[in-house]
């Protein structure tokens, strides 16, 4: 099962569309994941009818409308595989150790807010992973997303990916 893993989108805030290299990740994913802050409904409309599967929530930059059709926090069984989204985790600070106490019953856990990709092991083996943004970097060198692979209940093939700027729209 192929995930891509994408948060932060701020459209059409800090992009008019996303990257065409997203859009083809979209095309390939068994199974989309947006951790939040989509800004508007549109985007929502179209990743859900171009999705084979979305599991999303609203981030704190999302406003009623997007409230009223997404979750704060969402779960899936993704093969065996236990996922939860979440926007926002706190502070980077003791991060691991909260989630690992607040997702006691979770493989892996995806979250966003910070636009800042994230990939770390609680000591529990909760693993935690924040895609980055692919339209607003703020202070990173990079727009990035994730993809990774599920197979048999376990996440494997997780890769970072960036996008040139010649890319963005």
């Amino acid at each position: 099962m192929r995930l891509l893993i994408i948060s932060d989108t701020h459209i059409p805030k800090r992009a008019r569309d996303l990257p065409e290299a997203v859009w083809r990740a979209v095309d390939a994913a068994d199974v989309v994941v947006h951790a939040g802050d989509w800004v508007e409904v549109a985007l929502l409309d179209r990743l859900e009818a171009r999705s084979k599967r979305l599991v999303a929530v609203y981030g704190n930059n999302d406003g009623p409308e997007l409230r009223a059709r997404l979750p704060e926090i969402a779960r899936a069984d993704l093969d065996g595989l236990r996922l939860a989204v979440v926007h926002e985790t706190g502070p980077a600070t003791g991060r691991d150790a909260r989630c690992a106490r607040d997702f006691a019953d979770t493989d892996v856990l995806v979250f966003g807010h910070s636009h800042i990709p994230w990939d770390t092991v609680a000591p529990t083996g909760l693993r935690l992973l924040n895609p980055g943004s692919p339209t607003d970097k703020r202070r990173q060198p990079h727009h990035t997303f994730l993809t990774a692979t599920v197979t048999s209940g376990e996440l494997t093939e997780v890769e970072l990916h960036t996008i040139p700027p010649a890319s963005r729209v």
